[in-house]
């Protein structure tokens, strides 16, 4: 396994100042967001697909420091029935072919979540049951067979045009897919370049544990990010895990993002990198800091130097 990092974290600098960061945080690759939710601006699909000389010289600034492209991210939801979902299934489409054009063969996303029912025009996350009251089994099969898997079957026929090996998708909260069985689902359907962007903190606060997951996974892990999450003492006793509260009102929080070990222990990492290996996973581990506790900078060093002592080289 070898070491990147999200690049979302350096969106306020400049293109030449954060890959010169990279090289003194010292990772090995970076994961390029651009697209989607994500505002930075070093790698917009779009724009470089227009503009090949700006292409060619921000992959040769890449190259000059040793640094790798270790996957194109495009977090997004292009199953939105608004505008949104238009414009994010535009910049999936074009983190695609972008990936195509330069030989990435990895793409990171999300797979989206649409409405529940025809003419709704909010996204709807049915977590709660799919036989009770009556109407949800149809508002479920809606979602996946009617609106999730034609676009899917798209996405996934425009990558392998494109050389597009493999579309891992983040086991995020308000997306179709968020768990191993909903993964599968998804994966039956469109095919086995579909596989998970593993992230353990995620599952943290969902009750699920992340070791379990990768061992339920196997050869479908297709990324990992390394981020932490610490449920709070005393706070999730209280109202649970269904937290609402701004993500930077940590001290009221049920549960926070934290760099990587303020949540759980070295060994804990270990263990669950050493069962990612037995897997069969041999790629890139990339950092994804959200650590509201203290600074960016802390967060990101104390992240790698806990990562570069758990990941399996």
């Amino acid at each position: 396994m070898k070491l990147s990092i999200c690049t979302d974290v350096m969106g306020d600098l400049p293109f030449d100042a954060m890959l010169d960061k990279c090289v003194e945080l010292g990772v090995e690759g970076i994961e390029m967001t651009g697209g989607g939710w994500s505002p930075a601006p070093h790698f917009r699909a779009e724009t470089l697909l227009a503009d090949r000389a700006e292409l060619s010289h921000r992959l040769g600034e890449i190259e000059a420091r040793g640094l790798t492209i270790a996957a194109l991210n495009c977090s997004a939801n292009p199953l939105d029935p608004g505008e949104m979902g238009k414009r994010h299934l535009k910049e999936m489409q074009d983190t695609i072919r972008l990936a195509g054009e330069i030989g990435v063969k990895k793409i990171v996303t999300m797979s989206g979540l649409p409405e529940a029912a025809p003419g709704d025009m909010v996204p709807n996350w049915l977590t709660y049951t799919k036989s009770w009251p009556a109407e949800m089994p149809n508002r479920d099969r809606y979602q996946w067979e009617d609106r999730a898997f034609p676009l899917w079957h798209d996405l996934v026929k425009l990558a392998g045009e494109a050389g597009v090996e493999k579309i891992a998708l983040e086991n995020f909260s308000a997306m179709l897919v968020w768990n191993p069985e909903t993964l599968f689902r998804l994966r039956n359907e469109v095919g086995d370049m579909v596989g998970m962007n593993l992230d353990p903190s995620h599952l943290f606060w969902k009750g699920a544990c992340p070791i379990a997951v990768a061992r339920a996974l196997g050869p479908a892990i297709h990324h990992v990010h390394g981020k932490d999450t610490r449920i709070e003492r005393g706070l999730c006793d209280v109202n649970g895990l269904l937290e609402l509260k701004d993500v930077t009102d940590v001290a009221n929080r049920a549960w926070n993002y934290v760099a990587v070990g303020a949540g759980h222990d070295l060994q804990w990492w270990k263990e669950f990198f050493s069962v990612v290996g037995m897997m069969g996973y041999d790629g890139w581990v990339s950092l994804e800091m959200e650590d509201f506790t203290m600074s960016t900078e802390a967060g990101i060093r104390s992240s790698i130097d806990a990562l570069q002592a758990t990941i399996i080289r």
